[in-house]
């Protein structure tokens, strides 16, 4: 594994839906994947969203500030087996959303079984049990994803401090 890399990564952002705003852990996942999506903006890193079943559960939540970011609705639950999912020959994929043992998982899963290096940010990914957001994490890192935060994350995007994009991030995240 090797850190992450502007010109290689791509975010992908699962399932942050109104029908999942009941969770206790929806709000924090929201927020820190808003973070994740304003900084690859920022940084010019490519983001795809994702929408199980819209009808049923909404469309993406509004915090997470979504502008052109192409977004596909699905049925199936990884994101990478859904139609128009495209990670533009990224080589490197950030995967936040919800819910982590499921979507999040298998979309995890299937990025690493075509070979992308893929990174998950704890505090971007949420169930609605701890026990499954702890197991869902747990098998996505003995799979071979590297599990860190959404700091983390966006400090490796960065390389260095005193750039005009460093200091647009640092506010993000004080």
């Amino acid at each position: 594994m090797s850190l992450l890399s502007r010109e290689r990564a791509a975010l992908v952002v699962v399932d942050v839906q109104e029908g999942f705003r009941p969770y206790d852990a929806f709000a924090g996942v929201a927020g820190s994947c808003a973070k994740l999506v304003q900084a690859a903006r920022i940084l010019e890193v490519p983001a795809l969203v994702s929408e199980q079943y819209p009808k049923g559960l909404g469309h993406s939540a509004p915090e997470l500030g979504l502008r052109d970011e192409p977004r596909i609705e699905k049925t199936v639950f990884s994101a990478a087996r859904a139609e128009g999912f495209d990670l533009g020959g990224a080589e490197q994929a950030i995967v936040c959303g919800i819910e982590t043992h499921v979507c999040v998982s298998q979309t995890v899963h299937d990025l690493l079984a075509e070979g992308i290096e893929v990174h998950v940010p704890a505090d971007a990914v949420g169930s609605r049990h701890q026990l499954d957001y702890e197991r869902g994490l747990e098998r996505m890192e003995r799979a071979g994803a590297v599990v860190s935060t959404v700091e983390a994350a966006l400090f490796e995007l960065l390389e260095r401090a005193g750039t005009p994009e460093f200091k647009q991030v640092q506010k993000l995240i004080l």
